[in-house]
C-alpha cells in the first residue's frame, strides 16, 4: 500500500518542523509539505496531493475554518485542472483535514467540524495520539471526543434559543430520524442499537443514508446540524 501524506498548516514553522520528523519517522506516512497561512494551506491541499492535513484554527489571513470550507468545497475545481494525462484512481475528493487547537474546548472547533473538518487534536497530545489520530482519519473515521464536542455545541445552541426546524430532516425517513436524534444526543453505535432495538450494523447503514441525504461529513456533523436546528434541547 502506498504511504498516507500528510501535510501540515500552522504559522508555527518550529511546530511544522517537529510535525515532520514525526511523520518522516514512519514507514507508512510521507511528509507533503507545510504551509504557514491559510490561502497556503488551500493550495499545499492539493498541489500536494495530501491524504490527510492537519490544520491549525487560528493562522493569520485565512484561518483554518475558512481554508477547510474552502479545500472541503474545492475537489472538483482542483481534479478539474489536473493533467487529463493522470490516472482517474489519481483523482481524490478531498484530503482528511485534523484542525489543531491549543484548547480541549475550544468552540472554534464547532465551526471547523460544520465546514468539513474530520476531527481535532490539542497541540498537546501525544506523537503517539497524532500518528494513531492520523491513521484513523485516513481510514475513514472521525477523530473527536464526542462528550466534549457534544457540550461546546449544546453550550452555544442553548444562547440562541433556536426554533425547532424539522425541515432540517425532512429528506430522512421515520427509522433515521430516530437514529439521527439519537446520534445527536453522542450516543455511540451501541447504544443507538439498544434504545432503538436494532442490530449495530443496521445502525452504520443508517448512519451511512444519514450522512449522504443531509450532505454530512461525519457523524459529529450530526450533533451540530441537530442543535443548529433546534432538533435537541
Amino acid at each position: 500500500m502506498s504511504a498516507i501524506r500528510v501535510a501540515i498548516a500552522d504559522d508555527h514553522q518550529l511546530f511544522c518542523s517537529g510535525i515532520q520528523m514525526l511523520i518522516e519517522s514512519q514507514p507508512d506516512l510521507e511528509f507533503a509539505g507545510a504551509a504557514y497561512d491559510g490561502e497556503a494551506a488551500v493550495a499545499l491541499a492539493y498541489e500536494a496531493r495530501a491524504d490527510v492535513v492537519l490544520m491549525d484554527i487560528r493562522m493569520p489571513g485565512l484561518d483554518g475554518i475558512e481554508a477547510t470550507a474552502r479545500i472541503v468545497g474545492a475537489p472538483d475545481a482542483a481534479n478539474a485542472e489536473r493533467s487529463q494525462d493522470d490516472d482517474a484512481a489519481s483523482l481524490q475528493a478531498h484530503p482528511k483535514i485534523i484542525m489543531l487547537t491549543t484548547f480541549q474546548r475550544d468552540e472554534a472547533v464547532v465551526r471547523a467540524i460544520q465546514a468539513g473538518a474530520d476531527g481535532f487534536l490539542v497541540k498537546d497530545a501525544t506523537p503517539e495520539f497524532v500518528l494513531a489520530a492520523i491513521r484513523a482519519v485516513h481510514a475513514g473515521h472521525s477523530v473527536i471526543a464526542p462528550s466534549d464536542t457534544v457540550d461546546i455545541i449544546r453550550a452555544q445552541a442553548s444562547r440562541r434559543d433556536k426554533e425547532a426546524n424539522p425541515e432540517a430532516i425532512a429528506a430522512l425517513s421515520a427509522r433515521e430520524k430516530e437514529v439521527f436524534l439519537l446520534a445527536a444526543r453522542g450516543l455511540s453505535n451501541a447504544e443507538i442499537a439498544q434504545t432503538a432495538f436494532i442490530g449495530e450494523t443496521t445502525v452504520k447503514s443508517h448512519i451511512r443514508s444519514i450522512l449522504a441525504k443531509l450532505s454530512l461529513n461525519s457523524r459529529v456533523q450530526i450533533v451540530a446540524h441537530a442543535y443548529e436546528n433546534g432538533l435537541v434541547r
